[in-house]
């Protein structure tokens, strides 16, 4: 998918979320439903011993603590070495997995049969920032690796709040645009600017470009434009 449909596709997901919710897990949870995936995590380390795991509900929810707890699994392989890690739980089977992870594939056949879970490096600002997980229990995915990375390095800037060092009058209108996109979404502040910053991520370009576009309608956001309905892509470890 494009990677401006992407970030378009992010947006509408995170419109229906919970606004209950803390940002950070309707951000996890726009990710899950945006690539039709049954669960979904986070694990947030941006400073060297320091680690956050935030998970959607559900029966894949003890997964990403645990591997912190056990010092093994393929969060930790993927915040240590960069890349793309998938795993498949087939029945009994962890295919590839249990020689490496021995603790955490024998406590993860607990969550049912036919998973794949994919652990995808978060990135901002030139590094791994942590580790959007994904937890798959459906037919064969569709989406693409690089779907997969544009979305977790979208959320990586995100989360860590990238304000592409904007001055005081650049700040002003990046509010003005915040409050057309919460207008148009249905959604809190903070979502309104992930949105934003997703859409910049996806063009390589600047928050304050982004914003001049809303403020100038030249980019809108809105929970009536068709959704691509396409599940989770194949990826290669």
């Amino acid at each position: 998918m494009d990677p401006s449909e992407l970030s378009h596709a992010l947006a509408r997901a995170l419109a229906k979320g919970n606004t209950d919710r803390p940002s950070a897990m309707r951000l996890c949870e726009a990710c899950v439903d945006t690539l039709q995936a049954q669960g979904g995590a986070f694990t947030v380390s941006a400073e060297p011993g320091e680690r956050l795991a935030i998970s959607t509900p559900g029966m894949f929810e003890q997964l990403e603590p645990l591997q912190e707890i056990l010092g093994e699994g393929p969060v930790n392989r993927a915040l240590a070495e960069d890349r793309l890690i998938v795993l498949r739980i087939d029945g009994l089977v962890i295919e590839g997995a249990v020689d490496e992870y021995p603790v955490f594939s024998q406590l993860a056949e607990s969550v049912g049969d036919d998973v794949t879970l994919y652990a995808v490096p978060m990135r901002a600002r030139s590094r791994v920032v942590g580790v959007l997980s994904l937890y798959v229990s459906a037919d064969p995915p569709a989406r693409s690796a690089e779907d997969l990375q544009f979305l977790a390095d979208t959320v990586g800037a995100s989360l860590l709040g990238d304000d592409d060092s904007l001055d005081w009058s650049e700040r002003a209108l990046l509010h003005q645009a915040t409050g057309m996109v919460l207008a148009q979404l249905r959604v809190s502040p903070d979502d309104a600017l992930a949105v934003i910053r997703a859409h910049a991520f996806a063009r390589s370009t600047s928050l304050l470009s982004v914003a001049e576009e809303v403020l100038e309608r030249r980019l809108t956001f809105s929970l009536d434009e068709p959704m691509n309905d396409e599940p989770v892509g194949p990826a290669d470890p």
